[in-house]
């Protein structure tokens, strides 16, 4: 027995992949989102709509301790309080508020289908483009449908226009969709964040003057 999860971030290749995969009688489980409380106002729109499309629910995943209090407040093994902002050498959202949540819904899969792990078989919404991502995960079965596709990151995005799939828009404003608060935004995104979504912006700035990085290295939130 194989049981077929699409893990689902809401942007635009994991959107692709899964609408794809219907029209192409490629069949899934489950579908796994895992939310990390800090995602744009009309994701959680976006997703609503896809579950229309699909006539399925989507497993949705949360940490139980808030994206807010590991930046600020959860105490390390050290004794250093907070995580604070993430950064290239240390992405400890995607580790706590999804991968570590994927790890969850894994296993309230196995136990709805009394499967065993090597029975699950992920699929992740990789583009042709961003190839070499799929060498990631060598320790779990994973399968990349745009790849096998051929689709490309544009390819993607147009493909969920034609679908009826915009995010509101958010794609026109921003490269990626994700967390709000990413300090891999650039400087263009976090003006627009600023002027789109000032009670966002202000949390951000509320969260800076309580922790010790700085938003990027050697800039702050004020410098943009």
């Amino acid at each position: 027995m194989k049981i077929n999860v699409a893990s689902l971030s809401g942007g635009k290749d994991s959107t692709a992949m899964v609408i794809m995969a219907k029209e192409k009688g490629l069949h899934f489980d489950e579908y796994v989102f895992c939310d990390t409380g800090v995602e744009f106002p009309e994701m959680y729109e976006h997703l609503e709509k896809l579950e229309l499309y699909l006539g399925r629910k989507i497993i949705r995943m949360r940490s139980p301790k808030s994206f807010e209090f590991l930046m600020l407040e959860f105490v390390k093994k050290n004794g250093q309080i907070g995580y604070s902002w993430p950064d290239m050498s240390n992405r400890w959202c995607t580790q706590r508020m999804k991968k570590d949540e994927f790890k969850k819904a894994r296993t309230i899969i196995k136990r709805k289908y009394g499967c065993k792990d090597s029975d699950i078989v992920e699929f992740h919404g990789i583009a042709l483009d961003e190839e070499e991502r799929s060498e990631k995960n060598k320790e779990k079965v994973v399968k990349y449908p745009l790849i096998d596709w051929e689709m490309t990151e544009k390819d993607c995005l147009q493909y969920c226009y034609s679908k009826g799939f915009d995010w509101s828009g958010l794609y026109e404003k921003f490269d990626r969709v994700s967390c709000w608060c990413c300090p891999l935004s650039n400087k263009k995104e976090l003006a627009i964040l600023k002027r789109d979504y000032p009670e966002l912006w202000s949390r951000m700035l509320s969260w800076e003057k309580r922790t010790w990085r700085t938003f990027k290295p050697g800039k702050s939130l004020s410098d943009f």
